[in-house]
């Protein structure tokens, strides 16, 4: 995976002032090439690379971890994509060829991550407090705003409806507000699923589906579907990892979308079944029979798990009972 060359670049100088390199700085820790590294421990390319493979040969370090890839501006003033080893890959060469400058290198590199991680706080605490302040600027507004329609004529049907919608975005703004700084949890959800959706219930829906879709609708290609279905009862430490049915249901619909188990009728096959297990959980509708999800909802919700279901492997969407 290629990675943005904005990351933050340092100047590395050994003590003895014959060496020095710029190494990167990202997702928390330092990153070198193979041909600095060989520059830093007074060595060749060929002999840090050696090291390189024992390394991950005899399982010290995982390679997905601590490789990234970086675009460079080389001496020619050409740009290449180029391999940078993280903090410990570099440690490791330094142990393996008992430089003292890997010593000196680790010491610098901890100021340097310590010093990044401080700044970094200091940053997010900053936005954090300006959000904070945007925040309650937009509740101040929305409040003068009720306070003032409210001793207007109630003909004013305009400003009632604008006022609705100011209303509705400042619940958005403050949902996406939690989000950004990792305080929005699950909340007010309908409990553990009392009905189980197995297999072969589920298959049966897609085939009664079939009537209504022409063409490869509903034909399987491989056992995603199926993994799909048990992938929201898996469970760890003995515990369900989706303990609630809005969590099921929404990682359902986005495991069968992303799964893409059908040669055709992907999406509405996760749409169908994410109805007919809320329907079967006794949740799809209000108690004043409304519908807990409107129809243009659902398919927008499908559609954009369907666009990000193809960048991301891992679910992230979460349903609230509201």
């Amino acid at each position: 995976m290629q990675h943005s060359d904005q990351s933050d670049v340092h100047i590395y100088r050994a003590e003895d002032g014959q060496t020095h390199l710029t190494a990167r700085l990202d997702h928390e820790t330092v990153w070198l090439t193979q041909k600095q590294m060989a520059g830093l421990f007074d060595k060749n390319v060929r002999t840090v690379n050696e090291h390189i493979k024992n390394i991950f040969k005899e399982g010290e370090l995982e390679k997905p971890s601590v490789i990234r890839k970086f675009r460079i501006t080389a001496s020619d003033g050409k740009s290449y994509v180029t391999a940078h080893y993280n903090l410990d890959v570099i440690i490791s060469v330094g142990y393996r060829i008992k430089s003292r400058r890997g010593t000196q290198f680790r010491q610098w590199a901890t100021k340097v991550l310590r010093e990044h991680l401080v700044k970094g706080y200091t940053i997010n605490e900053q936005r954090l407090r300006e959000q904070s302040e945007k925040l309650e600027d937009l509740h101040n507004t929305v409040a003068l705003l009720e306070k003032t329609l409210a001793g207007q004529p109630i003909g004013l049907d305009e400003a009632k409806g604008l006022l609705r919608v100011i209303t509705d975005y400042a619940y958005a703004l403050t949902t996406l507000d939690r989000y950004d700084h990792g305080t929005l949890s699950i909340d007010g959800t309908s409990g553990p699923a009392a009905y189980s959706l197995d297999y072969a219930e589920a298959i049966a829906v897609v085939q009664s589906m079939k009537t209504d879709f022409e063409g490869l609708f509903g034909l399987e290609k491989d056992q995603g579907f199926k993994s799909a279905i048990g992938a929201i009862y898996q469970t760890f430490d003995g515990k369900d990892v989706y303990l609630s049915v809005e969590e099921k249901a929404a990682n359902l619909l986005y495991f069968i979308v992303k799964n893409h188990a059908f040669t055709d009728g992907n999406k509405r096959i996760a749409a169908a079944l994410f109805i007919y297990f809320l329907a079967g959980n006794c949740i799809l509708y209000r108690a004043d029979g409304s519908k807990r999800l409107a129809d243009n909802a659902l398919v927008a919700l499908t559609l954009l798990i369907a666009r990000v279901a193809r960048k991301r492997k891992t679910p992230l969407l979460k349903l609230s009972s509201t």
